[in-house]
Formats: structure tokens, sequence, C-alpha cells
């Protein structure tokens, strides 16, 4: 959720930081501040709000070459900036940085700290407040930093500035995603590649209970009992020019506009040289030896899994369960003999799955991530990757990478199926192309959706989703893009389950959108649209050309059946972002939401 971003080297710091910073507001944030090293000790700028704000707040005067960086989306304390950090200690002599949760704050303050009177409301000024403490009692720095990170409990990514050492910035990591870029003349610190991209593309991964010391010149990984480490820079693969928004008024827009070309790079990275669907052998292998695949994830990627799980049985015969990561790792069901763990995540950074992963590992279990974040923590630490190949996504609410990891998963599934001797009767990849140019169809009726967006959803309060088979995972996906940007009441339900308790909410106006895209559960989900009519609800029908009748609003162009969830979520992304526009919401950034949940 939260950013942090580092710098020592030769240029000013200042201006990278907050660029940095920037390049991390896709993420979700509250707050900002930046510290910086001068010659006459740190100084630090902070606000509440936007990094914007940030930015007239900071004098342009100051003159300085290392510094550290935070973007806060608030867990202890409300937003304010008296809780952003960066943080200080008592004397000002430590200003820190933090991602992530300290369990044991509490405890720390008791035990260690009676004394301290603190000015935040913060589970991250105990750390800062607990090296000072540790250094008076005389423990060097580095001593005093390994030292109070051993003492915590929980998640963390650091970054911290001695004002006694103007040349140093101190970083630790454990649970939290944080990594070190290597330059010329330079070094930086950042949670996320991408918000470093512009200075360097080598970056050293970070593993549990590990620190820093960073200069421009070095750096020096060890563990927390002081042990060296030694490893190389690995190339982070990303262009600073996808992170660009060019003419489209929001990321949201334009990423929902990239999916037709998502799909059609996809089709390209997973074909050999004759046209032919590859896949690694030992990905293959993996599949086909599991008596039972295990599908983890959150959110949106959890609906994504619940399609795949369609493909994998449908197609590959393959029995699959889907688990919501935060549940799994705490309520693990009884597991089959030979199973695999397929990790569903955007960033590659979700807490709750990586929780998941750990202990699956300790089981001795293999684990496969669906990423789009090549060397995310997911991805390094699971046996095998799949890559989404869909570019860096800004918006806050997912789209093309939904879209990206339900063409991804099929792929698995049509490679599994032919990989246990399944004759299918369609080609996966000439099927995705047509996919793709029906995603384009779609995104270019913007008008018409606009214009069902404001009839159906301009004032109202609530809404509902309906569907049957896999038009009941599609309505849950849009009713949670819905909910997340315009703040309307959202919700998707299996269309038969309606008179088991929900239609009770239908009254005069209640919005509904029906999919009806399944051609053996058509005239099921038909009855269920008569029943809310009935009563009073206004629906919207979405169909294809095979299952369309008279008065549907948004006919799909014809793609094979399996990969309808690929052309039915996109009018529902439309939706949700017209929906969102003409309530004045803010489209990336919705309130209390973060991209990337580092978090648990």
């Amino acid at each position: 959720m939260c950013g942090i971003v580092g710098y020592a080297g030769n240029h000013d710091a200042k201006e990278i930081l907050l660029h940095g910073l920037e390049k991390l507001e896709y993420r979700g944030y509250d707050s900002a501040g930046i510290a910086v090293a001068t010659g006459e000790g740190v100084q630090v700028f902070k606000e509440k709000g936007r990094i914007a704000v940030l930015r007239d707040h900071v004098d342009a005067a100051v003159e300085t070459t290392v510094g550290i960086g935070h973007t806060r989306w608030a867990t202890h304390g409300v937003p304010s900036k008296l809780n952003a950090h960066p943080h200080q200690s008592t004397t000002e002599r430590f200003t820190l940085v933090h991602n992530g949760v300290i369990e044991n704050y509490e405890g720390v303050k008791r035990e260690y700290l009676p004394h301290v009177t603190f000015k935040s409301d913060t589970d991250t000024e105990v750390i800062v407040q607990l090296i000072e403490k540790l250094v008076k009692d005389g423990l060097g720095v580095e001593e005093a930093f390994r030292k109070a990170l051993s003492t915590l409990k929980g998640s963390y990514a650091i970054a911290l500035l001695d004002n006694h050492d103007s040349d140093t910035i101190y970083v630790g990591k454990n649970k939290s995603p944080l990594l070190i870029g290597v330059g010329e003349g330079f070094n930086v610190v950042a949670s996320d590649a991408m918000a470093m991209i512009a200075q360097t593309n080598q970056y050293v991964e970070l593993m549990d209970q590990e620190i820093v010391v960073l200069t421009r010149d070095a750096y020096q990984i060890k563990t927390l009992d002081g042990t060296n480490v030694s490893r190389a820079p690995y190339t982070a693969e990303l262009d600073a020019s996808d992170i660009e928004k060019g003419t489209y008024p929001h990321y949201m827009l334009k990423e929902i506009d990239e999916q037709p070309f998502v799909i059609r790079n996809i089709i390209k990275q997973y074909q050999d040289a004759n046209g032919q669907l590859k896949l690694d052998q030992n990905i293959r292998s993996a599949v086909k030896e599991a008596d039972r695949i295990y599908i983890v994830a959150c959110g949106t990627s959890y609906h994504a899994g619940l399609v795949g799980k369609q493909f994998l049985e449908g197609i590959a015969s393959v029995p699959v369960e889907v688990h919501i990561a935060s549940e799994f790792v705490y309520n693990m069901p009884l597991l089959s003999q030979k199973p695999l763990f397929v990790f569903i995540s955007q960033s590659g950074e979700t807490a709750d799955s990586r929780a998941v992963l750990v202990e699956v590992k300790r089981l001795g279990h293999k684990a496969l991530t669906i990423t789009n974040v090549p060397g995310s923590t997911l991805s390094r630490e699971a046996d095998h990757t799949l890559n989404l190949y869909a570019g860096p996504e800004i918006a806050v609410a997912s789209t093309k990478a939904y879209t990206a990891q339900i063409a991804v998963l099929a792929i698995l599934a049509v490679d599994t199926a032919r990989a246990k001797g399944i004759t299918l009767d369609f080609d996966p990849l000439q099927e995705l192309a047509i996919v793709a140019n029906a995603m384009e169809a779609l995104t270019d009726q913007k008008e018409n959706i606009e214009r069902i967006a404001r009839e159906y959803l301009s004032v109202t309060r609530n809404c509902f989703f309906i569907g049957r088979a896999v038009d009941f995972y599609v309505g849950m996906e849009g009713a949670l893009k819905l909910k997340e940007i315009s703040y309307i009441q959202a919700e998707g339900f299996a269309g038969g389950e309606l008179k088991h308790g929900t239609i009770a909410l239908i009254e005069d106006g209640t919005p509904v959108i029906a999919l009806a895209t399944q051609s053996h559960v058509n005239l099921s989900i038909r009855g269920n649209v008569k029943e809310v009519a009935a009563r009073g609800a206004d629906v919207c029908v979405i169909s294809t050309e095979v299952t369309k009748e008279e008065g549907d609003r948004i006919v799909l162009p014809e793609v094979h059946e399996y990969l309808t969830p690929l052309v039915s979520v996109v009018p529902l992304q439309l939706l949700a972002y017209y929906a969102a526009l003409h309530r004045d919401c803010d489209v990336d950034k919705p309130r209390n939401l973060a991209k990337s949940v580092t978090v648990e």
C-alpha cells in the first residue's frame, strides 16, 4: 500500500525523491513526505494529501544529494500531517520511513520506551524511538538498527537517516517489499522498481530479515545477526514510457482500451516460431503431476481464479479449488496428496497471498505464481512463474491485469489438456485473437455504455449483478469494479440464489445488470430477469449474438463460449468508469484503497 523511495548520489535528491513518489501514486496513499540530509542536518517535509501539495511545501533552496521519501496509507492513526512519514526520534537525530505493520509496537513501548513522549499515533514512531534509545545505551548505529529490527514482530520495509552521517541510508526488510537499485555513482531504495526506473533498471532483491548499509558508492547486505550477504542485481523489465497517461483523462480508461493489445501480446509471448502454443516444460509437468490445484488470490485476482477453475476443470479435467488468501492462511483445508498451489496477483506483492506461500513452502508443496510483475516477491519465491505481459497497471481498479489473468489461465488449461492427451475442438491462440477484436469493438462503444451508465447508475445508491455459471463470477467482478470507484453499493449474485433471500432487496427502480452469455443457462437467467423486473427492477441485460433477445441493452461480439468472460467484463468496466466519472469520484485513486496491498 505505502511506498518508499531513497537516493544517495550526486544529483538533487529532492526532485528524484518527489518524482519517485509520483510514480508510486497508483498504489494509493493519504499523505506523503521526504527527508533530506544537508550540511546542517536532516530536514523533513511532509503533508497530508497529494504529492502535489507536498511539492509546494518543499524548500527548493535546500541542497541535498541524499534522502528518503514515503507515501502513507493510514493503518495506525488517522491521515494527518502529524502521522505522515518520515518520523523522527525525540532529539531528531534519526529519521525513518516504514511500510508494514508492527504487531508488537505497544509491547515495545511499554518495555523499552516508557518515558518517551510520542508525537504521532503510528506504530512506525516506535521504531525510530527504539533505535535512538539503543544508540544512547551505547550501541553503534548499525548494531542498534539490527537489534531494533530483531525486536520487532510483524512486517516492515524501512529506510533510516542519521544526521550524524549524511552519506548513509540504513535499510531493512521483513515481509514488505523493498529493493536496492544500483547505478553509476549512485544507489537507490524503492518498494517498487517502477518508482526509480527513471534512474536505473538494475535492482538487488532483499530477503526477509536483511538489512543494507547504503551510500552513493556502495551497499552492503547483511542478515540481522551481522552476516554479510552477496547477491547480484537483476534487470527490471519495465519501460518508464509505459506508465504515462498520454492523452487519456484517466489511467483506468487507458488501461481498458489497452486490453486488446494485451491479449495480442499474450498470444505473441505464448507461441513458438511455428505459431503453436508454448509453455515451460517444468510448469506443464507440475500441473500434470498435481492431483488438485489450489488457486489462492484476493479481490479481482480471486474472481479471475474462479473463471480459471472453469477452464482447468472444463478443458483439462483437473480438480480445482479457489480460495481467498486472507482466509486460507488461517484456515487451511485438508490438502490432497499432490497439490499444486497457483497464486494469482497483479502486483506479485500481495501480503495475504505471500503469507500462504510461505506456509506452502514450509510444507514442501510446489507453487506457481501468475503475475504482472516479473521479479516481484511472489514470483521470486514460487517455483514457477507465468507472466501476464500486460504492462504497468496504474489505476487502483484492475482491468487489463484481470483479463490478462483469465487469458493466461485459459492458455494454462489448454496446455494441460494437450499434455494429458485430451483432444480439443478449438485453437486457443486463434480464439484469443478473435477475443482481442471483440474487445476492440466493445471499447469503441463508449458513447452507448456511457449513456447506459447515466440511465441506470447516475443517482442510485445500490446495484445488483446477476448471472449463472461463469457469468456469476464475471458479475462479482463487475460489482467490485462499480463499488471500488463509484462507491455505489454493488453485489454480484448467482441468479438462482435470488429467491433464497436476495430478491427481498429489489424495489422500484433498483438497477440490475444481468449477464446472459451462456447458452446452457440462458433460459434460467431469463427467468431471473423476469422475477426482478416484476418487482420493479430496472434491468440491463448483456448477452451475445447466440443468446440475445429483443430489448437486451448490450450484445457482445461472438467469441468462443469458454472465453466470453474476457469480453463480457469490458462493458462492466466501462459502466463502472462512467458511473464514477459522473459522480465526480477520483477514478484512478478511489478513497481508502491501495493498488498493492502489502499489509495483511
